[in-house]
């Protein structure tokens, strides 16, 4: 099976996003770009959560509901969340009610604010697991890596849940951490200059 696949406009793409048409955009405009933004990137890592079992499809459906939701996936509001706020979300039909992953979100927000006052910013940690290039393997061939599982069992220590190396896996490639465009789509090499221009964040 081929690693890309053409668009309408001709351009080749990752294969995966023939899957659904509502892939191509979030494929083109989001997959494997570098963040920085500390909500964008708990709620990316929220949102892998929320996937596991699932497909992502499903997910992105409902991506908008998830932010309204949890108020714009801000930490610093989700941490104060309540067993009313469970509630109303297990109630919701416009997310995924599941309980177990409810309650991550809300208990992931606290170790979020946490890792603020510890490192500065989610990103500077987070970041600060990007691989090297020659660590990585061939282009979508892998579901985890070594930095991944590294980055799952020091945010289980800090305690973090639903954060499993296949899950921070899937959130690496979407934020940047991991170039895994397919050799041949064209927005391999868009992602690799955006990460040229991207500036690390570090922990002070």
């Amino acid at each position: 099976m081929s690693s890309t696949v053409n668009g309408r406009d001709g351009k080749s793409r990752c294969s995966w996003c023939s899957a659904a048409s509502e892939f191509f955009d979030y494929h083109d405009k989001e997959w494997g770009y570098p963040v920085s933004n500390d909500i964008r990137l708990f709620e990316k890592l929220c949102l892998e959560s929320f996937q596991s079992g699932l497909s992502w499809r499903t997910i992105l459906a409902k991506r908008d509901n998830f932010r309204s939701a949890f108020h714009g996936f801000d930490f610093n509001k989700v941490a104060l969340f309540k067993e009313k706020d469970i509630e109303r979300l297990l109630a919701d039909a416009g997310i995924v009610r599941h309980r177990g992953k409810i309650e991550a979100v809300i208990n992931n927000a606290k170790c979020a604010k946490e890792m603020v006052t510890e490192t500065g910013s989610l990103a500077a940690f987070f970041w600060s697991y990007e691989p090297d290039e020659e660590d990585l393997a061939k282009p979508q061939t892998a579901s985890t890596s070594e930095a991944s599982k590294t980055l799952s069992k020091d945010l289980k220590k800090k305690g973090w849940k639903f954060v499993g190396p296949t899950t921070v896996y899937a959130f690496m490639q979407a934020m940047g951490l991991i170039n895994d465009h397919a050799e041949g789509c064209v927005f391999r090499t868009e992602a690799k200059k955006a990460r040229e221009r991207f500036i690390k964040p570090k922990m002070p």
